[in-house]
């Protein structure tokens, strides 16, 4: 069957908070009812902890999140269910259960822990039904800073019924850890595991452009919302025109929509009443 390719291109006329909650203990699952619960998946031997927010019903369409960068994995089960929270607090439909994704990081070379962010889409996709009791309908994918990173990364693999991705990032690996061996930004564990490994930009640029988000704009299998505030960090900023550009330019993608915020910084989707509603009719029409 051809499909048609189309982009929709939005403009609209402040760092994302996200609290600390106390942590969940883990329960075992229930067939039926509400709850929220802490549980570790795997699919072909790879695990990884989930934090899984199921509403009343048992057949239910699914959104899978994605939570920014912490870099300690003492921290990533936080980091997911704060971000189950962000997602759901705008979220407007009550009866799709959320399950946000503690993808590791620490002593990862950046994009490397895309195989547990695949790992735990596959077990929705493949596993879930059975191990949840539930009957799965559409599923989305929904990320914010690295998870933006990693659901679009997604969505150059696997299909699924939409995607949104906020503020995504890293966009220019090169361009950034350049600007932390000139001493002009305080270095970080990113760009340090990834001089370590391949050496500085200048000696080997490929490896950084290779790991870029910039790298991965073509074959997007699903619809996809890309939301960025214009008031996001220079870094972010000095690529994301480039990035836009060629997002708009794919051939081979489904339908994109982009959607630029002035006025906000990089958690726009939370925090714009214009970005919850296109987040919202997004999912909506799919």
């Amino acid at each position: 069957m051809n499909r048609t390719h189309t982009i929709i291109f939005i403009t609209a006329v402040s760092l994302l908070g996200f609290s600390c909650k106390e942590e969940v203990k883990p329960i075992a699952p229930k067939p039926s009812g509400a709850y929220r619960v802490v549980k570790t998946v795997s699919h072909q031997g790879l695990k990884v902890d989930v934090v899984i927010d199921k509403p009343e019903q048992n057949e239910v369409d699914v959104m899978l999140l994605y939570h920014g960068t912490v870099m300690d994995d003492a921290k990533i089960v936080e980091a997911a269910q704060s971000t189950l929270d962000e997602f759901k607090r705008i979220l407007r439909r009550k009866n799709m259960m959320l399950i946000s994704v503690a993808y590791p990081e620490e002593n990862l070379l950046f994009g490397d822990n895309l195989p547990y962010a695949e790992a735990a889409l596959l077990w929705l996709k493949q596993d879930a039904e059975q191990e949840l009791g539930i009957k799965v309908g559409k599923v989305f994918l929904g990320g914010h800073s690295q998870g933006g990173y990693l659901v679009t990364r997604l969505n150059t693999i696997h299909e699924t019924n939409g995607v949104i991705a906020n503020g995504p990032g890293p966009l220019n690996l090169v361009y950034r850890c350049e600007l932390e061996e000139s001493g002009k930004i305080a270095s970080g564990k990113v760009c340090t595991l990834l001089r370590n490994t391949y050496g500085t930009t200048t000696a080997n640029p490929q490896a950084y452009r290779l790991r870029s988000l910039l790298n991965f704009t073509e074959g997007f299998k699903s619809d996809i919302l890309f939301v960025q505030g214009l008031d996001d960090t220079p870094i972010q900023m000095y690529s994301w025109p480039v990035f836009k550009d060629n997002v708009i330019k794919c051939s081979n993608c489904r339908e994109r929509q982009i959607l630029e915020l002035p006025g906000f910084g990089h958690p726009a989707l939370f925090e714009s009443a214009e970005a919850k509603d296109s987040f919202n009719a997004f999912i909506g029409r799919r």
